[in-house]
């Protein structure tokens, strides 16, 4: 295990991911097309600041990426393979949610829009298809 600073352990970055379905279009889910790095669609989401719960993280983390005003309905699975994020080991919570209106691409998401579950766009970055598999075939 890497030190962080004052040589305590360092460990992976806790994030959120959510599964956004929109209340007007059942079989949908919101994507963001990433501004940055890895460029590509995603989950909603992101990480979880100091002092925070996961479900405020959440919360927040749907606002400033698309705009919506987010109901938690449970919370999914936790995914933690140390490959999920190339840029550095991250654990993330994912949270089922419903939301009502369209969804506008803020923050670190160039755009926000709704997918039907059988229309997914490419490419999805991180493990995100997999997190959608997941969610469609029912597991977890």
């Amino acid at each position: 295990m890497t030190a962080g600073r004052g040589g305590a352990p360092r460990g992976p970055a806790l994030t959120v991911d959510l599964l956004i379905v929109p209340v007007e279009e059942p079989g949908g889910v919101v994507l963001v097309r990433r501004r940055y790095e890895p460029v590509g669609w995603a989950l909603p989401g992101g990480f979880v600041d100091h002092g925070e719960t996961v479900e405020a993280a959440a919360i927040r983390e749907a606002k400033e990426e698309t705009g919506l005003d987010v109901t938690l309905l449970r919370q999914f699975h936790v995914y933690s393979d140390p490959a999920r994020d190339a840029r550095q080991h991250t654990v993330s919570v994912v949270f089922v949610a419903a939301a009502r209106g369209r969804p506008a691409g803020a923050d670190d998401a160039a755009e926000a829009r709704v997918f039907s579950m059988g229309a997914l766009p490419e490419p999805i970055v991180f493990d995100h298809a997999q997190i959608l598999e997941d969610f469609v075939q029912g597991r977890y």
